[in-house]
């Protein structure tokens, strides 16, 4: 599932960004109002979590925006507005929940779960390239059939590639999607775990989904 974070406050969008990824979401962060309008109208989300005091174009203006231009991804607003006026507003532009700040990442992991459970855009719950199926509701990956074990991060990089089946990803692309850091030419952590991941999902299996293209990245396909 991809989401997209809308946090000016750094500290807070971090917080989030690791929290979401380590529960094996691909998430976006956008800083201001005018970046998050840009990317919701570029890239498909399945969930949008929006802060509502945003330079440039608050949250208000940019839900207002979004349900304007039609596009019904579910949004979760995050406000520290605790007013019953600010909340019935919330829902009258065309949000899909609420939450107080501060509040505790337990609640709302358990709220973006439950706004999935009942999105009608949602992506596929189960991810298929070849004999691979990665089952997106159970985090559980298999090949011809038969399960394999996976970390957090080996499922969310696998997961990625899928979703971008046929095309090329480079390793800047995949360091900041997966790990949240700046691609160093120095730094081999996404070779490091691409091999540990073909060590799982390729060596076994006489067909190989996970290639190198080289000087690039990596890219995920059927073709031999």
């Amino acid at each position: 599932m991809k989401l997209l974070v809308v946090e000016d406050e750094a500290k807070t969008a971090a917080f989030l960004l690791k929290g979401l990824r380590e529960a094996g979401f691909v998430v976006d962060v956008a800083g201001d109002g005018n970046e998050a309008i840009h990317l919701a109208e570029e890239l498909a989300f399945d969930l949008i979590v929006l802060d509502v005091m945003l330079p440039k174009t608050d949250g208000w203006q940019v839900l207002v925006t979004l349900r304007g231009e039609r596009i019904h991804t579910p949004i979760l607003l995050l406000t520290s507005k605790d007013a019953v006026v600010d909340r019935v507003k919330g829902f009258d532009l065309g949000a899909d929940d609420y939450l107080v700040k501060p509040f505790a990442f337990s609640e709302l992991l358990a709220r973006i779960k439950s706004l999935l459970k009942r999105s009608p855009v949602r992506h596929q719950e189960v991810l298929r390239v070849a004999d691979l199926e990665i089952d997106m509701a159970r985090h559980r990956a298999s090949r011809s059939g038969q399960r394999v074990d996976l970390t957090a991060k080996e499922f969310v990089l696998l997961t990625l590639l899928a979703r971008r089946e046929g095309e090329v990803l480079s390793r800047t692309m995949i360091a900041e999607s997966v790990w949240d850091i700046n691609f160093d030419s120095d730094t081999n952590v996404v070779d490091v775990n691409v091999r540990r991941l073909r060590s799982k999902m390729d060596d076994p299996f006489p067909r190989k989904l996970i290639k190198t293209v080289r000087g690039v990245g990596y890219v995920l396909n059927a073709e031999e």
